[in-house]
């Protein structure tokens, strides 16, 4: 199990893809702490992988709130002793819009879940990594190849993506790495929801519209989210004990840097 032993906490566990993560990490080994908003799904998850036979909480967490964060790392640590592992996924879409009509509150609401809530849960967690620890940073590709509707969003991932090289510079000192996970389009709640808005905007079928966009990269499907959360799981382990700073792009190829 490539996570043996190791404590994660995972920021902005949703249905989709903070869901999966957390079951296939504690599936590797791992003790899993899973903060969010919504304590509806961080309280499934968890109770499934105990009924599993792994070791994971669920705990209330707006990232935008100080107090909320040092709650969650400092459980973690009164309950596990440390941190080895730290995913920042969490989300905050200021809806499809062009740049310049995105309502600016909804700009700033998205940076400060995306960075600033990065930041500050990274900010609470490393005085409680050893070395050999982990953090990794969820990207969006349409930092990389925009997509129009996307810029609201992409602008706050991006300002994440060069906050995690500053770390990987910084935290290296202490042997902690820092990677980002840029994702594509994730066949998950959030596509599907997606599809169905495009679909009837168009007046065509879902399966027209996600067909439109499996078709955009070379392996002809759209990615799943436990497919996904591979990649992260990968950049938490030893596997990845010499790699820090970098971007791995997990998106069926659509883009090829």
């Amino acid at each position: 199990m490539i996570l043996d032993g190791q404590v994660v906490i995972i920021s902005g566990v949703g249905a989709g893809l903070g869901a999966r993560l957390a079951t296939r990490a504690a599936a590797e080994g791992a003790t899993v702490v899973l903060a969010a908003r919504s304590t509806d799904v961080t309280g499934e998850v968890a109770g499934r992988i105990t009924a599993g036979g792994g070791t994971a909480i669920g705990l209330p967490c707006d990232v935008r709130r100080a107090q909320d964060v040092a709650r969650v790392v400092d459980t973690c640590v009164d309950r596990f002793g440390k941190v080895t592992g730290l995913v920042n996924s969490a989300y905050s879409h200021p809806g499809f819009h062009d740049l310049l009509d995105t309502p600016d509150r909804q700009v700033r609401r998205s940076l400060d879940i995306v960075l600033h809530g990065a930041l500050g849960m990274t900010r609470a967690a490393v005085p409680h990594m050893p070395a050999g620890s982990a953090i990794v940073n969820v990207g969006t590709m349409s930092t990389r190849r925009p997509l129009r509707g996307e810029a609201g969003y992409a602008v706050a991932k991006a300002a994440m993506a060069c906050a995690s090289q500053y770390l990987a510079l910084e935290l290296g000192e202490r042997g902690i790495r820092v990677n980002q996970a840029v994702l594509g389009w994730l066949d998950g709640p959030g596509v599907r929801y997606y599809v169905e808005l495009t679909a009837a905007e168009r007046g065509v079928s879902a399966q027209r519209v996600r067909d439109e966009i499996a078709a955009r990269n070379p392996l002809g499907r759209i990615p799943t989210d436990e497919a996904c959360a591979g990649a992260i799981l990968f950049l938490l382990s030893d596997l990845a004990r010499e790699v820090t700073g970098a971007v791995l792009d997990v998106n069926g190829g659509e883009y090829l840097p």
